[in-house]
């Protein structure tokens, strides 16, 4: 479907003019890190104790992400990594579960180049762990596309997230990744003239993907080499999600892929301090729980990932009627672990944090989100609650610039308008290619009161109207003594 000109025109107004619209602060800049050079830089800090369902307060808006577990409150960066990790622990404890830093496996990873007159190689990665004295190997293979005619690399690479198989009603499909280049549901057009890599992540070599939940996941690679962690229907409890499990598959992959780009011979062109990952949908939750969870990548595109990613648990089930988004009651429980299940209906209001401080994990590294008012399932209205609640984040760290919000309408589920290409290229460019000087203020909200028309939406209505949405009643409590 197109966009109207009015709607196409607000989006256009929305980025060539960003000062009407924003009050990004970006003091930060020139001083933080724009990644890092390990999966979890702050892993040495301790998970706070954590209290009991009973003894959780309720909280009808969005909790303040600066205030630490002892309840002081502290906005400088020299304290984020610490508080990065409180909530990184909060997400493991009542969201997914565990995800191993795999300190006791052992890994090896060896690069295939393109053959002659080819573009496209190979990288296999196998990770072996022993539980209960037996060595299991779980092996991810992925394609890799390597550009042609622009120099010899290191390459920045995208990590799109792939699948090769699904399950539904019992049966298994099955079906080969994409041909690289893969470059997920972004436009290609942004990349096809860049030299950029890509690195395909069949996330089902990990852990397999059904449509119906509670799965049997026991004989997936990941549980056979981690036989303590439990999914779906394996042994009645489920102890993680496999969110977790897929974000443990993305890290062991970047593991790979360092120990390649240092092989001796035909060592893998690609630079591992310029990565990006993305999907969309289900695999856009994917890329932003494992942006979130390794601080080796330097840009997550997560695009209209719906309920579990960018759109707030507590602003969901607020705002629209059950049943009708993607909230804590009406989600895939293979994907989460059965302790979040605790928070369902007005019990959400006492998870101790929100998806704005998921996407907070993120930061000082670059992230951005898109949704997709067209699909109500996608819950777009909390998704721009929350986006404004991440940028709060931003600014505050004073890296405004480094986070952006990307919703429209009006075309098919991971579909994107030419209007996009324009945003996704400036985060490319610079958090992938080093380009600082692009602009990467990007907050496009659609409206029908603007477009001239409401935007069609599969299965009811055009339901917030976003300039209209008094969104900073969620956080203008932070700084203050308490939640109103």
């Amino acid at each position: 479907m197109r966009a109207s000109p009015s709607l196409v025109l607000l989006l256009f107004v929305t980025i060539t003019a960003p000062a009407a619209f924003a009050q990004e602060d970006t003091s930060g800049d020139s001083s933080l890190p724009l990644v890092f050079n390990a999966e979890n830089t702050g892993a040495n800090f301790a998970a706070p104790s954590f209290p009991s369902f009973g003894q959780l307060p309720i909280i009808r808006t969005l909790p303040d992400p600066f205030v630490f577990a002892d309840g002081t409150r502290d906005t400088s960066f020299p304290n984020w990594e610490r508080r990065r990790n409180e909530i990184l622990a909060a997400v493991e404890n009542y969201e997914l579960g565990p995800k191993p830093d795999c300190h006791d496996c052992t890994i090896t990873a060896s690069y295939t180049p393109p053959a002659a007159g080819s573009s496209i190689g190979s990288l296999a990665v196998n990770v072996t762990r022993s539980p209960n004295g037996k060595p299991v190997t779980l092996t991810l293979t992925s394609g890799i596309f390597v550009p042609q005619g622009m120099g010899s690399g290191p390459f920045p690479a995208l990590i799109p997230m792939e699948i090769d198989s699904f399950s539904f009603n019992g049966t298994t499909f099955s079906f080969p990744p994409p041909v690289p280049p893969d470059y997920a549901s972004l436009p290609p057009s942004v990349f096809q003239s860049l030299p950029i890599a890509t690195v395909g992540y069949v996330a089902t070599q990990v852990a397999g993907y059904a449509f119906s939940s509670p799965s049997d996941h026991t004989q997936d690679p990941f549980y056979q080499l981690y036989p303590e962690l439990c999914e779906g229907t394996c042994n009645g409890t489920s102890t993680q999600g496999e969110y977790a499990a897929w974000s443990w598959g993305v890290s062991r992959l970047i593991d790979g892929m360092q120990i390649a780009a240092r092989q001796a011979n035909n060592p893998l062109p690609v630079d591992t301090s310029h990565l990006a990952v993305s999907g969309c949908s289900f695999a856009g939750k994917m890329a932003l729980y494992a942006g979130a969870l390794d601080e080796r990548i330097a840009l997550t595109i997560a695009q209209e990932n719906g309920g579990g990613g960018a759109p707030s648990w507590r602003v969901s089930h607020d705002i629209e009627a059950q049943g009708t988004v993607e909230d804590v009651d009406d989600t895939n429980y293979d994907w989460f672990a059965q302790s979040m299940l605790q928070f369902a209906g007005d019990n959400v209001y006492k998870m101790p944090f929100d998806q704005h401080e998921l996407m907070g994990l993120i930061a000082p590294r670059a992230l951005l989100e898109t949704g997709n008012a067209s699909q109500y399932w996608l819950s777009n209205g909390s998704n721009y609650v929350s986006a404004r609640a991440t940028q709060q984040i931003y600014n505050t760290l004073g890296i405004g610039d480094r986070f952006g919000f990307f919703i429209d309408g009006s075309h098919a589920h991971c579909a994107t308008l030419p209007i996009e290409n324009g945003p996704i290229t400036a985060f490319v460019q610079k958090f992938m290619m080093g380009q600082a000087a692009v602009n990467t203020d990007v907050e496009v909200l659609p409206t029908p009161a603007n477009s001239g028309r409401p935007i069609g939406v599969v299965n009811g209505s055009y339901a917030h109207d976003r300039p209209t949405m008094n969104y900073a009643q969620w956080t203008n409590w932070w700084e203050t003594s308490g939640p109103s």
